[in-house]
């Protein structure tokens, strides 16, 4: 895969740092291919290429639509259906309805289920007259539990799930929601998650609320993105943001009944916040200043700093140390806001999104749920063959990969990245 593109925009996010630092020289060669040949490549592409890291983009800050990596369930993909395929169950704008009932082996006590049969099935208009009064938007990291690079950052809009489940009148017997999506007329295919009322109906620690989303970059939500509608759950990763909705089933089960738990992972973990590198040189010679650049995902916890060590591997390593606590850690460089958000139509934040002033300028940096960037210079070291690691602290002081180190409940490894210094 190509990826000059994708790292031509990451070396304009940190030239500002690199030049500040006096190393812009030294970055830029080992940021990317020259402007002529990453014109050669663009002009040589048949096809769109997606960037490396994930859809990671640093500039422009959120990922365009068509940039997204794509984990989609469903054989064959429910994007790739064709037209009238997609008309027929309901997979456009206009054809959209979703059923909103009661768990027939767990019932939650409802007055006025939404369904097809009886023509109450809420569809697209009815969810955008509710988004002229009741419509939100937040930016929001996509990555999957399992994945160590996000699948692209969007600024997400739509209509709070509980707005349409008070359509319902539900009265008592309500501890859970699940829903899913279109799966090709197949049950074997049926991909499932759910979540307690408590959070649907309450945005609890100032999160935003659960959403049928209908927009992204302030634009209509594609097929490719789980269009026309989606759930999309903010601080969740990405098998809760169930694509290609149809289905919300209020129930009585106290329990998660996630198709995601079945592979043994832990569904009700939030996401995480961990450091991961972009541009690092695999040899440098002694005594050169080092440049190096990356990433981290904001998770729940917040993000108070990302740190970098370069130790030698003649270093014993201390055996009970599993996290590298004990490694030369200093502190990088977090890069400050995007001077522009390019991707949105106006290059605007619109007004009333979730983090941002009236202006469009965030109210704190980094924001949580979303991409921070980094980037650091190392003091040239002495000959011989060393690693590289990055961590994050977050806003509670606890260094990746904890509180929560358990790859099951989403992906915090500590990366370590051989370098060798030269005579």
């Amino acid at each position: 895969m190509d990826h000059s593109h994708f790292l031509s925009e990451h070396g304009e996010l940190t030239r500002r740092f690199f030049l500040r630092a006096g190393a812009w020289g030294l970055a830029a060669s080992q940021l990317t291919v020259n402007a002529v040949a990453d014109e050669s490549a663009r002009a040589a592409q048949k096809k769109h290429v997606k960037p490396d890291k994930g859809g990671v983009r640093p500039d422009p800050y959120f990922t365009p639509s068509e940039d997204f990596r794509d984990v989609s369930r469903g054989k064959p993909l429910p994007h790739s259906l064709p037209d009238e395929k997609k008309a027929e169950v309901g997979l456009t704008r206009e054809t959209w309805r979703l059923e909103v009932i009661s768990d027939l082996d767990n019932p939650a006590k409802i007055g006025k289920p939404l369904t097809e049969v009886d023509g109450t099935a809420f569809d697209f208009a009815a969810l955008l007259k509710l988004g002229e009064t009741q419509a939100v938007r937040f930016p929001k990291v996509m990555t999957c539990l399992n994945l160590g690079c996000p699948l692209g950052m969007g600024l997400w809009e739509g209509v709070p799930l509980r707005e349409v489940i008070w359509l319902t009148k539900p009265r008592e017997d309500l501890r859970r929601v699940f829903y899913y999506g279109y799966h090709n007329d197949d049950p074997a295919q049926m991909f499932r998650s759910s979540l307690p009322i408590g959070r649907v109906l309450e945005d609890p620690f100032d999160l935003p609320p659960v959403i049928l989303c209908y927009k992204l970059n302030g634009e209509w939500l594609d097929s490719e993105r789980g269009g026309p509608v989606r759930v999309v759950v903010p601080e969740a990763y990405g098998f809760k943001s169930i694509k290609w909705l149809s289905h919300v089933v209020l129930t009585n089960l106290a329990h998660a009944n996630d198709t995601y738990a079945e592979q043994n992972n832990d569904v009700d973990s939030p996401l995480k916040t961990f450091a991961a590198t972009i541009t690092i040189p695999k040899e440098v010679k002694a005594g050169e200043a080092i440049t190096v650049s990356g990433y981290a995902q904001v998770g729940i916890s917040g993000l108070s700093k990302v740190q970098v060590s370069l130790e030698s591997n003649a270093t014993e390593r201390p055996e009970n140390d599993p996290h590298f606590t004990t490694a030369p850690w200093v502190d990088a460089e977090l890069l400050p806001a995007p001077l522009n958000w390019t991707a949105l139509s106006d290059g605007r934040v619109p007004e009333q999104t979730h983090g941002f002033d009236g202006a469009g300028v965030p109210k704190t940096w980094p924001l949580r749920l979303t991409n921070a960037h980094w980037a650091a210079v190392i003091p040239g070291l002495p000959a011989g063959e060393y690693t590289f690691r990055c961590r994050t602290i977050d806003e509670h002081g606890h260094a990746q990969p904890m509180p929560r180190p358990f790859r099951k409940s989403g992906h915090a490894a500590i990366e370590s990245i051989g370098i060798t210094v030269a005579d």
